[in-house]
């Protein structure tokens, strides 16, 4: 927790997610929502309508090929499949959203942090976004080489396991959003991938509730359209109180 004597900002992985939804009405902070909230708006809006329309008729051609004798098996693998549609498309469309918009996340970090610290707001545009761009994007291939190798896994598990396998993939893709978000701030600050994975380890249970807040909150169609800029201004928040004195030199 923060040494000064303010008040924590929020309580709980859930309450940072909650606080972002206040930050991002912020003055001063609303135009570096902008970019962030369009490229979910477009992106989110044509793959969600893509991805049902797609499941309907892969489900259809699933219950011509089961046929008669089989065809209670539909009812069960039904909602196995919208759940699982909806948890991934949850995350690979976050993560391809991420991608689009990682320098203006960062920035977007960068801006609340500054703004919750009483830091002057230097606002320095389009050049910090272009400065930024090669660190960010690493930033973002060493999250894919950490997340595929262990979604393959955990991908098995969804199937091979009921109900068993369901709850471990949601509780993998909820451990990822944490990483994925709460790792802006700590980028910012230039702390290695691997040193962020280990200090939110050391506080797992205030990562996956952040993380599982995030990840309902994104199979929610519409209200996922401003995840990702309300993650970001949440996780800024969390890395504030709970990790920023621990990195930053305030000498």
């Amino acid at each position: 927790m923060s040494n000064n004597n303010k008040p924590p900002l929020a309580n709980g992985g859930a309450g940072y997610f909650i606080k972002g939804f206040e930050l991002i009405r912020t003055p001063g902070i609303r135009r570096f929502v902008f970019i962030p909230l369009s490229v979910n708006l477009v992106l989110f809006s044509y793959a969600f309508y893509y991805m049902f329309l797609q499941l309907e008729s892969y489900m259809l051609s699933l219950e011509d090929w089961l046929g008669d004798s089989f065809s209670w098996l539909s009812s069960f693998i039904w909602p196995l499949a919208i759940l699982f549609v909806l948890i991934i498309f949850s995350f690979i469309f976050s993560s391809v959203a991420n991608w689009l918009a990682a320098p203006f996340n960062g920035l977007l970090s960068e801006k609340v942090e500054a703004l919750l610290t009483d830091q002057p707001l230097h606002d320095g545009g389009a050049l910090d976004v272009v400065k930024d761009i090669p660190r960010t994007l690493s930033r973002e291939v060493s999250k894919l080489g950490y997340y595929l190798p262990r979604a393959a896994g955990f991908f098995l598990l969804y199937w091979l396991l009921p109900i068993v396998g369901q709850v471990l993939w949601f509780l993998f893709l909820a451990w990822m959003m944490a990483v994925q978000y709460i790792d802006y701030p700590f980028d910012n600050h230039k702390i290695s991938f691997t040193r962020m994975r280990r200090t939110l380890k050391q506080r797992q249970g205030l990562s996956y509730s952040f993380g599982i807040t995030t990840a309902v909150f994104s199979m929610i169609p519409l209200v996922n359209l401003v995840v990702m800029p309300v993650a970001i201004c949440g996780a800024t928040a969390l890395w504030v109180d709970n990790y920023r004195d621990e990195f930053v030199d305030r000498s």
